[in-house]
C-alpha cells in the first residue's frame, strides 16, 4: 500500500482514469489540443481534472527528450578571461543573458574550459562541450571568423552579442546601433559650431593578426566591427553636415603626441573611440594647462572597455549592454523554436528601442529560399556630459 502511494503518477495512469489514450493525455499536457488535433472540449476538461486531482507532474527528462531540447543555453566568450567581475565591461551583458534565460526557464552553461590560444579562447577544440547546450550566445569584442563560418556552415544555433560581418553566410546577432549613436554626437558638435572634427581610434582599419597598443600602453585587439561601425557613422555624419572630418589612429602613439597632432590640425572636438583613450587625452591636456572643453572638446563613443579614470564627465553614449544580453537569449530561443521573427525583410523600430532586420530572403546551394537570421540593432543612450562646448 505504501509503495502504491509513493509511486509517481504517469501519463498512463491519467489515460486509464479518463478512458483516453496516452497520446491524448500527452497532447493536452503539451497544450496542443486546441491547435494541431481536434479533441472534444469535455475530453480535454476530463484529462485536466484528472491531472489536477492526482497532482501529476510531468517528467522533465521525458519532456526534454520529446522536445529534443535540454533548455540549456551555452555562453561562450572570446575574451582571455571569462568576464565575471562586476567591473568588467562584459558583466552587464552576462547579467542580461542570465535574466533572459531565467525568464524563459532555461539554465546557462558557461563554456569556461575552452583553451586560450594566442591570447584568445577557441570554441572548437577536442573536448568542446558546445553540443551539451541547445544553442549558444557568443560574447566578445572580436569573434574568430573561421569559427563563425564553421558555426554557420554546420547550422549550429547561435547568436552573437554585437554586430558581425557575414561569415560564409549571415550571422544572427543583437548589437548596438553605433553608426546612429556616433552620428548623433557629430550632429551635436556641428550644432555647437564645430567645423573640424576628429575620429580618434582604430576605426575601419584592416583587421590584423597582432594586438595594437592604446594610449594607456595596454594591448588592444585588432579592429572589430564595432569600431568600423563607429567610424562609418562619423564619416556619414560629417559628410552630411559638410564639415571636415579626420581620422587620428592611436596605436603606438603617446597621449602627448596625439594631442599635438589634434591641435596642429585645428581639431576643435575629438570623438574618442575608446573611453580610456579619452581619459588619457584629458590628462595630457590638463598637464599642459589646457581646459577641456574650452580648448578642446571631447566625446566618448561608449562605455569603458578597459580600466580608466572616471573623473571626467564625458559627453558620450552608453551601450545597452544588459538589454543586448537578454535580447540575444530571446533571439536564440526564437531560432531554436523555428520562429526567427518578422518576415518583412525590413527594419522595424519598437518605441525607438530597437531595429530588427530579419526575414530577408536568402538562398542555399540549391537555390531554395531560406529565412534570413535575426539581426537586431538597439539604440544607445546619449549622455549630455560636460566635455562638449562651443569652440573658441
Amino acid at each position: 500500500m505504501t509503495e502504491s502511494r509513493s509511486r509517481r503518477v504517469t501519463q498512463q495512469d491519467i489515460a486509464r482514469m479518463t478512458g483516453v489514450s496516452q497520446a491524448t493525455v500527452s497532447l493536452v499536457l503539451n497544450g496542443r489540443a486546441e491547435t494541431d488535433v481536434r479533441i472534444a472540449p469535455q475530453t480535454r476538461a476530463r484529462v485536466l481534472d484528472a491531472i489536477r486531482s492526482t497532482g501529476y507532474v510531468a517528467d522533465p527528462i521525458a519532456r526534454r527528450l520529446a522536445a529534443r531540447r535540454n533548455r540549456i543555453l551555452g555562453v561562450f566568450t572570446y575574451e582571455p578571461v571569462f568576464p565575471v567581475g562586476t567591473g568588467d565591461f562584459y558583466h552587464p551583458f552576462l547579467v542580461g543573458i542570465e535574466e533572459g534565460a531565467e525568464s524563459l526557464g532555461c539554465d546557462l552553461l558557461l563554456l569556461t574550459s575552452a583553451p586560450v590560444v594566442d591570447g584568445r579562447r577557441r570554441i572548437f577544440h577536442e573536448d568542446n562541450r558546445l553540443r551539451l547546450a541547445d544553442g549558444c550566445v557568443l560574447l566578445g569584442r572580436s569573434l574568430d571568423r573561421d569559427e563563425l563560418a564553421r558555426l554557420v556552415a554546420e547550422g549550429q544555433p547561435f547568436v552573437s552579442v554585437g554586430r558581425r560581418d557575414d561569415a560564409g553566410g549571415p550571422v544572427p546577432y543583437v548589437g548596438a546601433d553605433y553608426p546612429a549613436a556616433t552620428a548623433a554626437i557629430v550632429e551635436r558638435a556641428v550644432a555647437a559650431g564645430h567645423r573640424t572634427l576628429a575620429y580618434v581610434g582604430q576605426g575601419d582599419q584592416p583587421v590584423g593578426p597582432a594586438p595594437q597598443t592604446g594610449l594607456d600602453g595596454q594591448d588592444r585587439p585588432a579592429a572589430p566591427e564595432s569600431h568600423a561601425d563607429r567610424e562609418r557613422g562619423f564619416r556619414a555624419a560629417v559628410a552630411a553636415a559638410g564639415v571636415t572630418g579626420i581620422h587620428e589612429p592611436v596605436e603606438d602613439r603617446s597621449p602627448a603626441e596625439l594631442l599635438d597632432s589634434l591641435l596642429a590640425r585645428g581639431v576643435t572636438v575629438a570623438l574618442m573611440e575608446e573611453y580610456a583613450d579619452g581619459s588619457a587625452i584629458a590628462a595630457a591636456a590638463r598637464e599642459r594647462g589646457l581646459d577641456i572643453p574650452r580648448d578642446l572638446s571631447l566625446a566618448a563613443l561608449g562605455d569603458p572597455t578597459r580600466p580608466a579614470p572616471s573623473d571626467v564627465d564625458f559627453t558620450m553614449f552608453r551601450i545597452p549592454r544588459r538589454q543586448m544580453g537578454w535580447q540575444a537569449v530571446e533571439v536564440l530561443t526564437r531560432l531554436l523554436e523555428g520562429t526567427p521573427g518578422p518576415e518583412t525583410g525590413e527594419a522595424r523600430s519598437d518605441g525607438g528601442q530597437r531595429r530588427d532586420r530579419t526575414g530577408a530572403d536568402a538562398h542555399d546551394d540549391t537555390g531554395r529560399g531560406r529565412q534570413h537570421p535575426p539581426q537586431i540593432l538597439l539604440d544607445c543612450e546619449q549622455v549630455e556630459g560636460t566635455t562638449l562646448a562651443l569652440p573658441r
